[in-house]
C-alpha cells in the first residue's frame, strides 16, 4: 500500500486524480497552462462543476468545463471530463464508456479516467488511453474496501513531454483527511479538490484563497 501523501508531495503533475474509498471520495484537478489553471469547482444540485474563475481568460472551454461529480440513484459518478454524462444517461457504467475515447489533446492525448461509487460500497474504475493510434479501454471492479483504504487513478504519471499516461492498475493506497491531501498537492500546480467523507463535502479552490 502507498503513503498517499508522500506520493502526491514527491509527484509535482499527476495531472487529474480520483480516489476511493470507504465512504470517501477524492477528485482533484492540476494545470500548467493559464486556461487550465484558470478554474474553481462549485456546486451544484448533483454534485459540483467546474467553472472559470476569470471569463476573460477562458480560452477554449471544450476539455477544461464539465461536471466532475454528479450523484444518481446508482451512486456517485467521478470523472476528468464530460463522459460523468454520458455515464449518467447511459446508466451503465462499462456500456458508456465503451462509446468513449481519450482526450484529443495531441500529443498528450490525456486518458478519460472514470469512477463510480455504489451505493452498497462497491466500485468501478476505468481509464480509456490512447496505445498505438487505437483506444485502450480498462476497467477495474472492486467489491468494497476496508476502513482507511482506497485505490487511487490519475491522468498521468508524472511530468514529461508528452505527458506519460498512468500505466497499471490503479494504486492501493491509504485515504488521508481531506486538508492533508490539499496540503500535500503541488503549490505551483494544484487547481481544485473536491472531497466528501461520508456525506460531508469540501471543495478547496486555490483562485479563492483556499
Amino acid at each position: 500500500m502507498i503513503d498517499f501523501l508522500e506520493f502526491l508531495k514527491n509527484n509535482p503533475y499527476p495531472g487529474r486524480g480520483i480516489a476511493v474509498g470507504n465512504a470517501r471520495v477524492y477528485y482533484f484537478i492540476m494545470g500548467r497552462s493559464e486556461n487550465s489553471r484558470n478554474r474553481i469547482f462549485v456546486e451544484t444540485e448533483d454534485g459540483i462543476r467546474t467553472q472559470a474563475h476569470d471569463p476573460a481568460k477562458m480560452k477554449d472551454p471544450s476539455l477544461i468545463i464539465y461536471h466532475p461529480v454528479r450523484e444518481t440513484e446508482k451512486g456517485l459518478i467521478v470523472t476528468n471530463g464530460n463522459q460523468t454524462d454520458t455515464i449518467r444517461d447511459y446508466g451503465d457504467f462499462r456500456k458508456a464508456l465503451m462509446t468513449r475515447e481519450y482526450e484529443p489533446d495531441c500529443p498528450n492525448f490525456t486518458p478519460r479516467i472514470s469512477a463510480m461509487l455504489y451505493r452498497d460500497g462497491s466500485a468501478e474504475l476505468s481509464i480509456l488511453k490512447e496505445k498505438d493510434g487505437r483506444c485502450l479501454r480498462e476497467f477495474f471492479c472492486y467489491e468494497g474496501f476496508e476502513e482507511g483504504k482506497g485505490v487511487f487513478l490519475s491522468t498521468y504519471q508524472g511530468p514529461g513531454e508528452p505527458l506519460p499516461s498512468f500505466a497499471g492498475e490503479p494504486l492501493e493506497i491509504d485515504m488521508p483527511d481531506p486538508d492533508a491531501v490539499w496540503a500535500a498537492l503541488n503549490a505551483d500546480n494544484k487547481v481544485s479538490l473536491y472531497t466528501k467523507v461520508g456525506k460531508e463535502i469540501k471543495l478547496y479552490n486555490k483562485n479563492l484563497g483556499d
